[in-house]
């Protein structure tokens, strides 16, 4: 949506964040970061034996632990949230909110 359709021009130094407010459009970074944790969860989830949660379980070899002890894998944490709609969705607010602001 223009300015102009609005009634405001750029002399009237609106900020965009003012325009999205009033117009109830999302901002288009925040909406591609809800869709991106979105699309993790839903590839996370899946059980039909494709590669993509495959590889998000890979351990690569390197560097050892003790006897008795399993390889520490970043994704760990992250299947288990996933598995989990409801946690999954609690987290998306904090994730887009830190995306969009590194972004």
């Amino acid at each position: 949506m223009e300015r102009a359709m609005l009634g405001v021009s750029l002399s009237d130094q609106i900020r965009n964040e003012d325009i999205r407010r009033r117009t109830r459009v999302t901002d288009i970074a925040q909406r591609v970061a809800k869709l991106k944790w979105q699309w993790a969860g839903h590839i996370v989830r899946r059980k039909d034996g494709r590669w993509c949660p495959k590889v998000l379980e890979w351990q690569p070899r390197t560097g050892k632990r003790s006897v008795g002890r399993p390889p520490t894998r970043w994704t760990d944490d992250w299947i288990q949230a996933a598995q989990n709609r409801g946690i999954w969705n609690s987290l998306q607010k904090t994730y887009v909110q830190q995306w969009t602001t590194i972004v």
